[in-house]
């Protein structure tokens, strides 16, 4: 069999038509079933899902063969594959991404509940036959997918720093793919929680909204460092009071607890998320969603894949060319007007001016220690180098993304019109700016 046959079948493997399952026992009695999922998991390999322990199941472990008949649901072109039994698994990321499939399929039969995945049964394809019958012809795509993903890693490299960077991907999902509503997250391993950094096509920007990790399809493809991908709307992986119940269940948060809402669809149809990578570790999650149905299908995920590859990469080189020390004039101080109290919270590092809150973690601290010091000493520009160097911020060597903390702590207070902000002071430098006076309020407990 050739080793790239399977990828011309892609999109047969999409769950739209449920599959055909035939199995024999030992003494060769057939058995034919129905089976929800049939996933690609590379050119030689695809993986069932496991539902039940039933006759094919144990006719699969007795023989360790099996066939099934899949569909085209653009051309109806049937094809019929030969598998043999290799492994199953019951975790993982492979797992995961079938999980979260086979949630939108069942909720999408109104099957919630009654679908549920034990395993992901593992099969070598010996052979693909195409099944006599009619097929309809398939209408060319309007335009290039590779094209579009070169374009989209184009605008990437034209980005100056991680603001622009964060704002060019969205933007060039929306341009080049027509994705109308997508948004970066970043990883704070220390936490196990994504805060979002960039926010596209919703009413409200979200920025600084956080997601557990393991928490929806964000959550999880971060975990397992994965893609996800899920083609009907399932209430297993939505966002929203879900995920502010979950934390409370857990222990992370209490009942009084304030945030920033996700910004996510209220009911979404399609939706994918990517992990971005930094130094061979997961980064941060490349996510998009839609309204419509099968939004996003194998060559999609395929695009963005590289799409969120090519972020993570122009990430790690403007990080290091951010430690360039690279001076700006300084503009001139306004004068303070009004007066805020500035109240930090060590418990979970959250910030508030006066009582609205601002950001907490990671975030909070870098912000709480700029103005200390503005006050103390009088002091407006600082570096990203002494701030890695810092220890009292603990930030994790391995993966600290300071850079993008700092993006989402800028954005923060732009969109709270706070009466303090950052600006670019050049490259590895940026400056505090004070429009008011300040008093400082700190809670230790």
């Amino acid at each position: 069999m050739s080793e790239q046959l399977m990828d011309g079948v892609r999109r047969a493997l999409d769950g739209v038509f449920a599959s055909v399952l035939a199995t024999c026992d030992a003494d060769g009695v057939p058995n034919v079933s129905m089976i929800s999922q049939v996933h690609y998991v590379d050119p030689t390999r695809v993986a069932l899902s496991y539902q039940f322990f039933n006759k094919t199941r144990r006719n699969i472990l007795a023989t360790g063969r099996a066939a099934v008949q899949i569909t085209d649901a653009v051309t109806m072109a049937h094809h019929r594959l030969e598998l043999e039994y290799e492994e199953t698994q019951t975790s993982g990321a492979l797992f995961e991404s079938m999980k979260a499939k086979l949630a939108g399929i069942a909720s999408h039969h109104g099957m919630d509940g009654v679908f549920r995945l034990l395993g992901a049964d593992i099969f070598r394809v010996r052979a693909i036959e195409a099944v006599p019958g009619p097929v309809f012809p398939c209408r060319e795509p309007d335009g290039s997918l590779l094209a579009a993903t070169r374009r989209a890693c184009a605008a990437l490299d034209r980005a100056e720093d991680l603001d622009e960077l964060f704002d060019a991907v969205t933007a060039a999902l929306e341009r080049e793919f027509g994705i109308e509503y997508s948004m970066v997250l970043m990883l704070e391993p220390e936490a196990e929680r994504l805060y979002a950094v960039a926010t596209r096509g919703y009413p409200t920007s979200g920025i600084g909204a956080e997601v557990l990790l393991g928490e929806g399809i964000i959550g999880v493809a971060a975990r397992e460092n994965t893609p996800i991908r899920i083609g009907h709307m399932t209430r297993e992986y939505s966002y929203g009071a879900a995920i502010s119940e979950t934390a409370r269940r857990v222990g992370l948060v209490g009942e009084g607890a304030v945030g920033i809402p996700f910004p996510g669809l209220g009911a979404p149809r399609s939706q994918i998320a990517l992990p971005i990578k930094g130094c061979g570790r997961p980064a941060g999650i490349l996510f998009a969603e839609a309204e419509e149905t099968m939004r996003f299908g194998y060559e999609e995920e395929d695009a963005m894949a590289l799409v969120a590859m090519h972020l993570g990469a122009r990430m790690a080189l403007l990080q290091l060319e951010e430690d360039v020390d690279d001076v700006t004039d300084a503009p001139k101080e306004p004068s303070p007007a009004g007066h805020v109290t500035m109240r930090f919270f060590a418990v979970d590092q959250s910030v508030f001016f006066g009582h609205d809150y601002l950001i907490k973690g990671v975030a909070g601290l870098i912000l709480w220690r700029l103005v200390s010091e503005h006050l103390k000493t009088g002091r407006t520009e600082f570096t990203t180098r002494e701030l890695r160097l810092d220890p009292s911020l603990r930030l994790p060597s391995h993966a600290e993304n300071l850079d993008a903390r700092l993006v989402l702590l800028r954005k923060r207070l732009e969109e709270r019109k706070a009466c303090v902000r950052l600006e670019k002071a050049g490259r590895g430098r940026f400056r505090l700016v004070a429009n008011c006076r300040i008093s400082l309020e700190e809670d230790g407990a």
